[in-house]
């Protein structure tokens, strides 16, 4: 089979489609025959080199994908040849305290696959039968593909650790990536007043498109002063900050008293300076975020299943093309999800 592979870490120079020997399914594995995959920053991290991850090379990256059950191993219950799945890369043991309590996105031995072990940026993907979620009919590859790490992720985010309630204000840096225009729409559902950052008037249309009340080009202005006056010097209850570096302050800035940021990643740096005097005086709350549990998975796909949410795709493209592809996320071009698609089942 063909599959995207990197033997080095490095530049975009190092993406390429190669020849790989198929997967097969193990015991509790489903061998998927795969129609689309998606990226996620996470691929740039990865391709870049991440402190601590040594992985085996050359290693297949993607996180996000979808396809038919090619075939099973003999201890699947849940799927067959044929079924409709799409995955749902974090990977936990099921036995630590923080599985038995059913928080397994805090599982000790917690990993995401295309992260720390291959992915699935091939034309066929060996998963394992728990990391797989179906897929109705009548839902694209495309967004069965794009949907599950950022959506997961931003409901987890949203409703289970910062409890969004109607009636609050949330602000959500970076709103055109894929975390950021999944937080937008879960936001708007949950009842909130949503406020988005973009850098261009064309991202910040879509914004709005998708349920954002208020839009910020932080290319041009201080978002943090455009919240203060959009509050009357109040600031928001909530913050959405997936973006660290030199947003952090601002983000904290933006908080009313009492106010929450909530963060699951840290694509411009993951060591700002925080201002403790602001978060003690504030009694603000940081809070930390890691993709979402099984259960949190069902309920945010069935509202992109049932079309409540929407996946926006930026791109789609060969998976011969991946280096394109990691290039629309590291320039920030477009909004929404990068779809790649092995050259195989590829139409124009």
């Amino acid at each position: 089979m063909h599959a995207v592979q990197f033997a080095d870490h490095g530049d975009r120079g190092v993406i390429e489609y190669a020849e790989r020997p198929e997967p097969s399914a193990g015991r509790d594995e489903v061998l998927v025959d795969v129609k689309a995959g998606a990226l996620n920053h996470l691929d740039v991290w990865t391709r870049r080199g991440l402190p601590g991850i040594d992985l085996e090379l050359p290693h297949v990256p993607g996180s996000d994908a979808a396809g038919v059950v090619e075939s099973v191993g003999e201890g699947v219950t849940r799927f067959e040849p044929g079924d409709r799945v799409a995955v749902s890369a974090g990977v936990s043991c099921g036995d630590c305290e923080f599985c038995r309590h059913g928080e397994q996105s805090q599982c000790v031995d917690y990993y995401i696959i295309g992260e720390h072990v291959p992915g699935v940026h091939a034309e066929y993907a060996a998963v394992p039968e728990d990391n797989l979620v179906a897929v109705p009919e009548g839902v694209d590859w495309a967004t069965a593909a794009a949907a599950p790490l950022v959506f997961q992720t931003a409901w987890r985010m949203l409703m289970a650790r910062a409890d969004v309630r109607a009636g609050e204000s949330v602000l959500v840096l970076g709103a055109s990536g894929g975390v950021g225009h999944a937080a937008v729409q879960i936001a708007d559902f949950a009842g909130a007043e949503v406020v988005a950052t973009a850098s261009t008037a064309e991202k910040l249309d879509y914004a709005r498109e998708v349920g954002a009340d208020h839009a910020i080009n932080y290319a041009e202005t201080d978002f943090a002063a455009q919240i203060d006056d959009l509050t009357d010097g109040r600031g928001v209850d909530v913050v959405v900050d997936h973006v660290g570096g030199e947003t952090w302050d601002d983000s904290l800035k933006s908080l009313a008293k009492g106010g929450r940021l909530v963060t699951c990643g840290a694509t411009a740096g993951s060591r700002p300076e925080t201002n403790v005097n602001r978060v003690f005086w504030n009694q603000l709350s940081i809070l930390g975020s890691t993709m979402a549990t099984p259960g949190e998975v069902d309920d945010v796909l069935s509202k992109v299943w049932d079309g409540t949410f929407e996946v926006r795709v930026r791109g789609r493209l060969p998976m011969s093309e991946t280096s394109r592809a990691h290039e629309l996320l590291e320039d920030r071009e477009g909004f929404g999800k990068v779809v790649v698609v092995p050259d195989s089942e590829f139409d124009e």
